[in-house]
């Protein structure tokens, strides 16, 4: 009799769970919840509490509906029974984070917070805390401390310790009221178990831990605010549990949310793009892996900790056991692409695409594949959401060079491609000049599965294969993995994510091969598009940084604003 595991993946639009046979990796059944409130980052749920500029709050409620709507889902979809589902596992985006009471309760969720953002879920592309991350950043480069390498010189606004800063700072409320501020994916994980387990994969990546230092010492925590000298004692935890090991099990509650059956094991919580890495059968140093959707993870094992400028960090086992994993990210990707469709393509080209049966996007890629390498005469900077690695810096914005009144939306859209596949590149040779081998590369997502005009294209500007995932639901069939890791050999599953990644990882048949021609044509470009990346990002020249200050100095209103409206 066949056995199953779940893995549920939660990303920034929609939740989703795949039904896995154990053993094969055979993804049995999928089922997909696009979130009740999506990402808010304009108004509260109350649609009339506005949030300022680089919010991103999602609201926990959609988490659970993912659990309660796609899992009977897919046992229904799949005529299996909940007797034969040996192990669940779940990954998220992060740093995505939220206060909970001392009951495990949102405080958005109670009434008296319900209006204050602070009490929401701060999304992974939350920015708003950019002032504590520079000032963390700072303290930390005074005191000379230790751990600020380990993650390329900088920690980004989008991690932990800036976004419980900002709450400190803004709502102290809402701090005070906080029993204790956690992942999202842990939160799920003990609403499924009954108990708090923090996951070693965040905690390190996210939350500034080390498996052998620890957190920062008080000391530092006070020298950025007085009032954050116990923040880990009080806020955080230093029980952190190693991924591929086993949260708990279903307890009755969840059972009845999800259908599973009581006592199915939990695997640990885990991060989408690292999740993915056993899912395409890495499980050695020098492989690197792209997860591509609407941003860009690239997750690398390593035998040594070295020390990479810009990297998102380095954590032991924090992807497979007995390796380092080092992390870095492009903040813009997909969401580079929606923008362009969305706000730059005349009504023509949505005609045309209408006529020839393809979405916008596909229309662009039919007519950007014409194109030669080169000849549209335009550079782009992939920085519409800042820069993840090398620069850590969110206040950056886009760069398109070389535009005049011919240019043509196809040319544009190739160009956008063309500058996040820049942007890994830049990733690539870093980690490279630092001591950290990249000997292979993989691709997962749903842009690396559909678009073969973009992964041509980051083949011959890395000269290197790509090799792509056979799943179209990578980090869900990873979670299942460890799913069925927790549920261990004893009930039908495995005792290392080794041997799952053995059985169950795959990939496709076709590789992309770099085109020579491409090549040499993409080395020319790449040349200056590190030049612009030196000017812009590096201090040169900061007018994207002046420009955002004039943006938000004018978004303020006026004295004479205010007094039009009193008269």
């Amino acid at each position: 009799m066949a056995k199953y595991s779940i893995g549920v993946d939660y990303g920034t639009q929609s939740g989703r769970a795949v039904l896995v046979e154990v053993g094969t990796g055979k993804e049995v059944a999928t089922a997909v919840k696009e979130y009740t409130h999506g990402v808010m980052d304009e108004y509260l749920p109350d649609g009339t509490t506005k949030l300022e500029h680089d919010w991103a709050l999602q609201h926990p409620a959609d988490y659970l509906e993912v659990l309660q709507i796609t899992i009977p889902e897919v046992l229904q979809k799949a005529n299996v029974s909940n007797e034969d589902v040996i192990g669940v596992g779940i990954d998220f985006t992060a740093c995505t984070v939220l206060p909970i009471d001392n009951n495990g309760i949102p405080l958005c969720f109670l009434p008296e917070f319900k209006q204050n953002p602070h009490s929401y879920v701060k999304l992974w592309k939350h920015h708003a805390a950019q002032d504590e991350a520079n000032r963390l950043n700072e303290i930390a480069a005074q005191r000379g401390e230790a751990f600020l390498q380990r993650y390329g010189g900088k920690i980004s606004s989008e991690w932990a310790i800036p976004k419980i800063w900002q709450i400190l700072n803004e709502a102290p409320d809402i701090y005070e009221a906080a029993d204790q501020v956690l992942e999202a994916t842990d939160w799920v994980i003990s609403e499924l178990t009954g108990t708090i387990t923090r996951n070693s994969c965040t905690a390190g990546y996210k939350a500034i831990w080390h498996k052998q230092d620890g957190y920062p010492s008080k000391e530092f925590f006070k020298a950025l605010d007085p009032r954050l000298e116990n923040v880990v004692e009080e806020k955080l935890s230093t029980d952190i549990y190693s991924i591929g090991s086993k949260a708990g099990e279903i307890t009755e509650k969840a059972a009845k949310l999800t259908g599973l059956k009581a006592g199915t094991a939990v695997a640990v919580a885990n991060v989408d793009a690292h999740v993915a890495v056993p899912a395409v059968g890495i499980t050695e140093a020098g492989k690197l892996l792209m997860i591509m959707g609407t941003s860009t993870c690239h997750i690398l094992l390593g035998e040594t900790e070295e020390i990479v400028p810009g990297m998102c960090g380095v954590v032991e086992d924090g992807v497979i056991p007995g390796y380092l994993g080092y992390e870095a990210g492009q903040s813009c990707v997909g969401d580079h692409f929606e923008w362009f469709t969305e706000n730059c393509v005349p009504e023509s080209y949505e005609q045309e695409a209408k006529e020839k049966g393809l979405n916008i996007h596909q229309l662009l890629t039919e007519k950007a594949s014409k194109l030669n390498v080169g000849e549209s005469g335009l550079l782009a900077l992939d920085w519409w959401n800042g820069n993840r690695s090398t620069l850590v810096d969110v206040d950056l914005t886009g760069v398109l060079l070389g535009a005049t009144l011919l240019t043509k939306p196809e040319e544009i859209y190739r160009a956008l491609i063309e500058a996040t596949a820049y942007g890994t590149k830049m990733i690539v040779e870093t980690f490279r000049a630092s001591g950290v081998p990249v000997n292979e590369v993989y691709a997962a997502g749903g842009i690396a599965e559909k678009n073969e005009l973009m992964m041509q294209i980051y083949s011959d500007v890395l000269n290197m294969d790509i090799k792509i995932s056979a799943s179209s639901q990578t980090p869900a069939l990873g979670s299942a993995m460890f799913g069925a890791v927790a549920a261990g050999k004893e009930r039908g599953g495995y005792d290392h994510i080794n041997e799952a990644a053995k059985d169950m990882g795959r990939i496709k048949d076709h590789i992309y091969q770099p085109i020579e021609n491409n090549v040499n044509v993409y080395g020319k470009l790449f040349d200056e598009y590190a030049r612009l990346y030196d000017y812009f990002g590096r201090g040169e020249n900061n007018v994207m940084k002046t420009l955002k200050q004039i943006k938000k100095e004018s978004a303020l209103p006026s004295k004479e604003d205010n007094y039009a409206r009193e008269a």
